[in-house]
């Protein structure tokens, strides 16, 4: 089983991170592809662009936005993908943009992986 770690984009790459993947439907602003490191960009397990927008990372809605990102992924055909990806790296990094550490999807999408 995979090790599943979270880390903003513009945290440091390092060789600790594992097989990083960019997590966000957009790519972080005045981040260089270089700078990132990122080893997958898997847009199609970000939430909605409505989803996303309708958080705008508002501390309030978090719990609900959990149970509709939740909701999504359960229905989400990008997530057939997930089990192979996690048998190929034993360590993997969830890339998000997001200031806060604790309300991003990332947050939510690592539980949702842990349990498949």
């Amino acid at each position: 089983m995979s090790v599943i770690q979270i880390k903003r984009a513009y945290e440091k790459a390092e060789t600790k991170d594992g097989y990083r993947i960019l997590v966000d439907r957009l790519w972080p602003r005045g981040l260089t592809k270089e700078r990132a490191a990122i080893d997958l960009w898997f847009k199609e397990i970000a939430p909605s662009p409505g989803l996303r927008k309708w958080f705008g990372h508002t501390p309030d809605r978090f719990l609900e936005f959990r149970t509709r990102y939740v909701e999504e992924l359960a229905q989400n055909p990008a997530v057939a993908n997930v089990p192979s990806l996690l048998a190929k790296h034993e360590i993997v990094t969830l890339v998000y943009a997001a200031k806060s550490v604790e309300i991003n999807h990332a947050v939510i999408l690592k539980e949702f992986m842990e349990s498949i």
